[in-house]
């Protein structure tokens, strides 16, 4: 098993949820967490384990975003008008590993992130290494020449697991994306709850 399928596996486990909508989750199997406790009476959580799973949820599904980067973007979600909740959620979408997965054009966040690390996208034309660049409402993100043709992508864009949200025009004969508008939370399709509204709560206190 690669470490990428590997983590993602343990923070399934960990959460207890199919946090991607996966068909091999091995939440699908064994909806306990990891452990010889794994199986163990589960006790009430708490308001703060509350608000604490919902945080690593939301951080999980954009590919085990760090808490020093997930903080960052919480404090601009603040800083911004509206609610913060729906601010937080628009900026992680705005993440160029997150169009790239949005778009179909690799198969999970986790190869988005290593898509981009490796030079594989470029954006209104020049290349991009960094998975957390802001994608701005009509930039261009379309995937380099050289990688149109790597089974990766050919398998993603043909894949009927996921559907292309309605916030993003995607061209797949260019394989090309842009934003074009900044999703509230209904807009994502998420294949497990999310509530951004915890996450607030949780930084709050």
């Amino acid at each position: 098993m690669s470490k990428r399928n590997a983590a993602k596996h343990k923070i399934d486990r960990r959460l207890g949820v199919n946090l991607w909508g996966r068909p091999k989750s091995p939440v699908n199997k064994r909806e306990y967490g990891p452990g010889q406790h794994g199986q163990g009476r589960k006790r009430k959580p708490s308001d703060f384990g509350i608000q604490l799973m919902a945080k690593q949820k939301l951080k999980g599904y954009y590919g085990n975003i760090g808490e020093k980067q997930f903080r960052k973007y919480y404090d601009e979600a603040v800083r911004r008008r509206g609610d913060t909740g729906e601010n937080l959620i628009g900026l992680l979408e705005h993440r160029l590993d997150a169009v790239v997965y949005r778009a179909k054009f690799v198969p999970t966040v986790f190869a988005a992130r290593q898509f981009v690390n490796h030079g594989h996208v470029l954006v209104n034309g020049q290349r991009v290494t960094v998975p957390s660049y802001v994608v701005k409402m009509g930039d261009v993100v379309e995937v380099r020449q050289k990688s149109k043709e790597m089974p990766l992508v050919l398998e993603a864009i043909q894949s009927a697991e996921r559907e292309i949200p309605d916030y993003l025009d995607v061209d797949h004969k260019k394989l090309a994306a842009s934003i074009t508008r900044t999703p509230k939370l209904e807009d994502v399709p998420y294949p497990v709850q999310m509530e951004p509204n915890l996450v607030v709560e949780f930084y709050s206190r």
